[in-house]
């Protein structure tokens, strides 16, 4: 399998080593660790990683990831919008079962952003087609903002949804995650107190300082995005 396919739209690079689990400590971190071995790729298992915007999906979907393609396992990572949308593109040109294969030949499909945008039925017909394809075959991340019994909504149609979690949920490990916004951990300082008192932000604790203030010296900071 060929590099370019291995680290598919994984960038920038995230790894669970620059998560702040402590931010987010409804994050089980020994289980993660425990999917960071991988073993649920060659079980060809779904990992379904849940919670509203903000606290943290797409950032262990993608440390995983890039686990797995160090690992030397092919990956690719897309948005359902975008899977569709090629999905469509594909089936329109007579090229579907094609598109299809090439889906289907990574070790890791990474789909983000479940909910976020309603599909049609037509493009959740393709994407059973998809999840089919893979079903005992390959491994998968799904990240999503929406509730399992919501599915219906986001499709469309209450049969269809009830097809996709059938063969989605029979191998699956679910990751709940609660709490406070990743992205924004470090500027809720900066949100009006009126939007603040609203939405699920909080600011991490001051710092305890002792003795001297510390000396700031010019230099890079990595910041990673939830």
């Amino acid at each position: 399998m060929d590099v370019a396919l291995r680290t598919a739209k994984l960038m920038p690079t995230k790894t669970l080593e620059g998560f702040d689990f402590s931010f987010q400590p409804s994050l089980d971190r020994e289980r993660i660790a425990a999917l960071a071995q991988l073993d649920f790729i060659r079980r060809a298992e779904v990992v379904h990683s849940l919670r509203p915007p903000g606290t943290g999906k797409p950032y262990p979907a993608t440390a995983l990831g890039v686990a797995a393609a160090k690992a030397g396992k092919s990956v690719y990572r897309a948005t359902l919008a975008d899977l569709i949308a090629a999905l469509s593109q594909a089936e329109r040109e007579g090229r579907l079962a094609e598109k299809i294969r090439f889906y289907t030949r990574a070790s890791l499909l990474i789909v983000d952003e479940i909910g976020y945008l309603p599909i049609t039925i037509g493009g959740a017909n393709l994407f059973f087609q998809l999840v089919n394809a893979r079903y005992e075959k390959g491994a998968m991340i799904l990240t999503s903002n929406r509730r399992f019994a919501e599915w219906g909504e986001i499709v469309g149609d209450p049969v269809v949804a009830t097809t996709l979690l059938d063969q989605l949920l029979h191998h699956a490990v679910v990751i709940k995650i609660e709490g406070a916004s990743y992205r924004l951990r470090g500027h809720a300082d900066l949100i009006p107190e009126r939007v603040r008192a609203n939405a699920p932000i909080a600011p991490p604790p001051p710092p305890k300082r002792r003795g001297r203030p510390p000396i700031v010296r010019n230099g890079a900071a990595d910041h990673c995005a939830g």
